[in-house]
């Protein structure tokens, strides 16, 4: 059985207006599908955007005291879920929320090894270390591989930071860096490279999604993830092209179309070892279609459900295999 769950945390953005995304989702649903969200009815994980209101102590990981509490609060929602036997989906407001739901699957399958599939833009591999902007919503990505890629430090983080960094990447590292594929991925900078190619991590580009289709990129995906036990998929808005929309904190051209990200979503969706999707960045302050980009985001996000509900039917639950 599927739980919704949002978590619109935008303390890890740059730009205001991503935990509104639950909400434009919600108001698309109302032209098409007005019971979807009564049938769905999502868990809500509390947030601390007061903190955006407070100066910045920490301009290398900025707000990541309040990105720490984030962190524990989903992992604890994420893993409650897989508990009772749900699979969750997460619809979440910056993409520094997807490293609490990461934790919180690390906290249900402890030894077990967890694939990672990042439909998205941008690496998000950067560290309070690396970092150019600061910005949180650029690092879940690390903390999961736990990964500080000091041969790349450009900043100086306070103390205060640092531990607070060490409290997010968790011991041992939850996730192995060669177990990511990135789809879609196309603005990265040279300490993400760098990470990219030190640990073997998969990069499928648009044009080969274009070339070759979604069934055979998910199975590029799933042969290089064919040693993890289970597999979370991180679906992030600015992976689409900026054509469809705007309405997301940092849009790159030459993205997917609608169908191309509705294909790869379905065909994922319908994998056993998937156990978590997450949908991520939608800001409807930033979109100059009125509410384009959150419905959008709908479509894609009911298309993906009804693919779950059928592999439900063939699958029973959510399995444990190292719990």
């Amino acid at each position: 059985m599927i739980q919704m769950i949002t978590a619109m945390s935008e303390l890890g953005a740059g730009t205001r207006g991503a935990s509104l995304g639950y909400a434009a989702i919600r108001s698309a649903s109302l032209n098409s599908d007005p019971r979807f969200f009564r049938k769905y009815t999502p868990k809500k994980v509390e947030t601390n955007n007061a903190l955006l209101f407070e100066h910045v102590n920490s301009p290398y990981g900025r707000r990541i005291k309040g990105i720490v509490r984030m962190y524990r609060r989903l992992a604890a929602v994420v893993a409650e879920t897989l508990d009772d036997n749900r699979f969750p989906v997460v619809i979440s407001g910056d993409h520094s929320n997807a490293g609490g739901t990461i934790a919180g699957l690390r906290h249900v399958y402890p030894t077990a090894r967890i694939g990672v599939i990042w439909i998205d833009a941008h690496g998000d591999l950067h560290s309070p270390f690396t970092s150019p902007s600061g910005n949180m919503h650029g690092m879940p990505l690390a903390t999961a591989i736990g990964e500080d890629n000091r041969d790349c430090q450009i900043n100086k983080p306070k103390q205060g930071t640092i531990k607070s960094w060490e409290q997010l990447k968790g011991h041992p590292r939850r996730v192995v860096p060669s177990d990511i594929v990135f789809i879609a991925l196309r603005d990265t900078e040279a300490p993400e490279n760098h990470l990219i190619d030190k640990y073997g991590m998969k990069v499928i580009r648009v044009e080969e999604v274009r070339d070759k289709g979604a069934e055979s990129t998910v199975h590029t995906a799933l042969e290089h993830l064919k040693a993890c036990d289970v597999l979370y998929v991180s679906f992030d808005v600015d992976s689409l092209d900026p054509s469809i929309s705007d309405g997301t904190g940092t849009p790159v051209p030459d993205g997917l179309n609608e169908k191309e990200a509705a294909d790869l979503l379905v065909a994922l969706a319908r994998v056993p070892r998937l156990c978590c999707l997450e949908f991520t960045e939608i800001n409807p302050l930033l979109d100059s279609k009125r509410n384009s980009m959150g419905e959008a985001a709908f479509r894609l996000l009911k298309q993906t459900v009804e693919s779950l509900e059928e592999r439900e039917k063939v699958i029973p639950a959510v399995h444990h295999p190292s719990k």
